[in-house]
């Protein structure tokens, strides 16, 4: 049994641990870990800052509960094998979970395009994050009232460069990706050029 909340994916997460579940289990009370996902469609470069499911995996981790953000890179979408998928996740995840986790990680797991029943598990790789940008585009349509409307097009895999060894690579190439990631974005290298521009500490 489960409680679903109508909401979106973080303020879900924030919702359930800050509420309901210590009303279940008791106040003070933490689950072990929060799997968010898993979301059809790889969140791997730089449109994990744009992920639901990533940002799900975030809160968490931001309130002291380590989380895993699991996507499935899909190819096409008529055959994709949502049980074997799965399966390749529980295998990865339950490598992680023989380490140790701290509270406030987050790992990126993105699960290779799965068509087939009979595909073999696949190889696990750490990698680090792509950071280039999205080449995605958007068709500029017409609505049946007359409404003019834009659609995204793309298949949100395609990017302006791929650094060598990248989780965008590295998934293309059909292996699982493992990226930890962190919830500071602070540009470290650029606070005391700021401080000395604008004259503050």
């Amino acid at each position: 049994r489960g409680v679903a909340i109508d909401g979106r994916p973080a303020d879900c997460v924030k919702l359930a641990l800050r509420s309901l579940w210590e009303e279940k289990y008791g106040k003070g009370t933490r689950p072990d870990l929060t799997i968010s996902g898993m979301n059809s469609g790889a969140n791997v470069g730089i449109n994990v800052i744009y992920s639901g499911t990533v940002a799900a995996a975030i809160e968490s981790a931001f309130l002291g509960v380590p989380a895993i953000a699991v996507s499935l890179y899909i190819g096409n979408r008529d055959s994709i094998c949502y049980q074997r998928a799965a399966s390749f996740a529980r295998h990865a995840i339950d490598k992680i979970l023989e380490h140790e986790i701290l509270p406030h990680e987050v790992v990126n797991l993105n699960i290779p395009i799965c068509e087939s029943n009979d595909m073999q598990q696949p190889d696990l790789r750490v990698v680090n994050m792509n950071t280039a940008g999205d080449l995605g585009t958007y068709d500029k349509r017409t609505s049946p009232d007359g409404r003019t409307y834009y659609w995204a097009a793309g298949s949100g895999m395609e990017f302006a460069h791929t650094t060598e060894g990248s989780d965008v690579e590295v998934l293309k190439d059909g292996k699982i990706t493992v990226t930890p990631l962190s919830f500071d974005l602070t540009a470290d290298s650029r606070t005391e050029f700021w401080k000395s521009a604008l004259g503050v500490t």
